[in-house]
């Protein structure tokens, strides 16, 4: 193992063990420490808790059974609990802290009960809202689109992130989604897989089923790349999903594009591909590009509308503001950068804790006009 992951693992290991050591020394404080066995037991919970992720997490890409799918879902779902614990125990003592020097009241119990249970209420909706997933209809406005594509209709998905945690299952709701809404044209916007080991042609297989008029397209993204990527393509393929691996199709007139996440990730690259598809002067094109970013080069490119997902919009506080200040106005939404219109998904899958609070997963319905 080269020395840069270990270095990562080492550094969220020891994140999560200070997080955890933080809860504990909050919850004794405020509640007052409860007999030595239980005392122990706690510890001995919180200890595991601690490294339940990490350790999942690594099991995960070599191995694929009942027990490790079991303890990856576990680990997740208290990770999510866990982020929403630990700003519970700050406002404790900062709530505390306050009270005291006001020299007013502070019942630590009372205060550390509804702050806890606030934050557990908060993760429990969090699951919820993560499975309810949400049908949005945008209108797009693309010049020059040909006559034979106006009225019609394209499906978007991004970020199913299939594998521990949403499994076969997820994948039929998806497309029987898809095949309720009854779309012209369907693009997977990447991150069908999760990137750990698993049978991806059980996990496509609701998708031959879905038969659309002008077919489903697909480009990778950074999760997709991260598993074995030639059978998860081979898996997507037998599916019946055209995958564009830096390649451009056009259908009834109207030229698509995919680039693949590793390609996107470099500038001359991604310059290079781009200009080597480059459609007609004046002809409206839609890229497929698992990250909204790279903008200028497609603009410059004549595409007309990229797709993209890989954001989640942050997913779940207080990752919801940091992903806007990496991407700003494109995390999310339809917007325009110049010429080029953008439209990134919150995806309709989640990565890590099955937790949603500020965004809501989605499948989206462009409606050409």
């Amino acid at each position: 193992m080269k020395a840069w992951p270990v270095l990562g693992i080492t550094l969220m290991q020891g994140i999560l063990l200070l997080a955890h050591w933080f809860i504990f020394r909050t919850w004794i404080a405020f509640f007052g420490a409860p007999s030595p066995t239980a005392t122990h037991l706690l510890q001995a919970t919180l200890f595991l808790l601690a490294f339940s992720f990490p350790i999942s997490a690594l099991l995960s890409f070599r191995f694929s059974n009942m027990f490790v799918r079991a303890i990856y879902k576990i680990s997740v779902v208290w990770l999510g609990f866990l982020n929403y614990f630990f700003f519970a125990a700050i406002l404790c003592r900062l709530i505390a802290f306050a009270l005291r020097l006001l020299a007013l009241p502070h019942p630590r119990p009372f205060i550390a009960g509804i702050l806890f249970g606030l934050s557990a209420l908060i993760s429990l909706y969090g699951l919820l809202n993560a499975f309810w997933i949400r049908i949005r209809r945008v209108p797009i406005h693309l010049p020059n689109l040909p006559e034979s594509w106006r009225g019609r209709t394209a499906l978007l998905v991004s970020d199913l992130h299939l594998g521990n945690v949403n499994g076969l299952g997820f994948s039929r709701r998806i497309a029987r989604l898809a095949t309720r809404l009854q779309p012209d044209i369907a693009f997977i916007a990447g991150d069908f897989f999760d990137g750990t080991r698993t049978d991806p042609a059980r996990l496509t297989a609701p998708f031959r089923a879905l038969i659309l008029p002008y077919g489903i397209f697909f480009a990778t993204g950074n999760h997709d790349e991260y598993g074995d990527l030639a059978h998860y393509l081979e898996a997507l393929t037998n599916a019946g999903i055209r995958v564009l691996n830096n390649e451009k199709v056009v259908v009834d007139g109207l030229p698509i594009l995919g680039v693949s996440y590793s390609e996107s990730t470099h500038i001359l690259h991604m310059r290079a591909t781009l200009e080597r598809l480059r459609p007609e002067p004046g002809q409206p094109s839609i890229l497929i590009n698992h990250v909204p970013n790279r903008l200028p080069i497609a603009e410059q490119a004549g595409i007309a509308l990229q797709l993209s997902g890989h954001t989640h919009g942050g997913q779940f506080f207080p990752f919801t503001w940091l992903t806007r200040r990496a991407f700003g106005k494109f995390t999310y939404g339809l917007h325009s950068f110049g010429a080029l219109q953008v439209y990134t998904s919150f995806g309709a899958g989640t990565w890590g804790p099955p937790m949603r609070v500020g965004t809501r997963p989605e499948v989206v319905l462009l409606q050409f006009e």
